[in-house]
């Protein structure tokens, strides 16, 4: 089964990050959370990648076609121009890049790789959120559920701590960051079936959280993998911080292929 990535958003709330590269090429622990992304899928089998390019999508072209050689030990002969690859250290991944244009929207750009899929189930996410998914058991809703897309959802941390305070003032419960209001989040990690690419409408400007995963909903052909672990995008500068963090001190539950 494919796995299609979105990987062409400009990520203007990286600020400088983002001026020199596409935000999945942004670095936590000096590889690419599109790469870290990569491996969660290849830890659970899952190794055909379709990355949907846009903005500097040549950065990720280059990265991929001399991914093999920047990870193998060579002897390069000079006078026969000639390389001996002696080691190689690479993920059995077999990587497709498709330019789906700079500005063109999630929906636009999923739309375009349809006659490359073809007549086949697929997986989809985001280029800029890692978690540790179980991709298997994710799988294994989606088919049960029989419904023509599975979303992963995530209840996200609120950002302060929340009070309980009676009528006379009294605090009788203080908690740290409680879930934000009991509401859901769509947090990719998609399965789709390939009669979802029938909800997509033609056109670059189309937004697959908007009317498509609408209509999917309004039909009832929408279910929901409810992911109780970790989850985090990297949306702003500070995301980028913590998640470095978390690899530098070896606490990324999203780590799931060392486990």
């Amino acid at each position: 089964m494919k796995v299609l990535i979105l990987a062409g958003g400009l990520g203007t709330r990286l600020g400088e990050e983002t001026g020199v590269r596409p935000k999945p090429m942004v670095g936590i622990g000096g590889k690419p959370i599109l790469w870290h992304i990569m491996k969660i899928y290849s830890h659970y089998g899952f190794n055909e990648f379709v990355i949907l390019c846009g903005y500097k999508s040549e950065v990720i072209k280059e990265y991929f076609v001399n991914y093999y050689m920047n990870n193998s030990d060579v002897t390069v002969d000079l006078s026969t121009n000639s390389v001996e690859v002696h080691k190689n250290s690479c993920e059995p991944w077999k990587v497709t890049m498709f330019y789906t244009g700079r500005n063109t929207l999630t929906g636009g750009r999923i739309k375009k790789v349809k006659d490359f899929i073809g007549n086949e189930p697929f997986m989809l996410t985001y280029g800029d959120g890692v978690g540790d998914v179980d991709i298997k058991t994710l799988l294994e809703n989606h088919k049960k559920s029989g419904k023509l897309c599975t979303l992963t959802a995530y209840q996200p941390e609120g950002r302060f701590g929340a009070l309980a305070i009676d009528e006379n003032g009294a605090i009788n419960k203080f908690q740290e960051k409680p879930k934000e209001g009991g509401a859901w989040i769509n947090a990719g990690f998609f399965v789709c079936e390939p009669e979802v690419f029938n909800y997509i409408p033609d056109g670059d400007d189309v937004i697959w959280e908007q009317e498509p995963l609408k209509s999917l909903a309004r039909d009832g052909k929408l279910n929901a993998y409810k992911h109780t672990g970790f989850w985090h995008p990297m949306d702003m500068l500070k995301d980028k911080e913590d998640l470095n963090k978390m690899w530098a001190e070896n606490r990324a539950p999203w780590k799931v292929w060392e486990k």
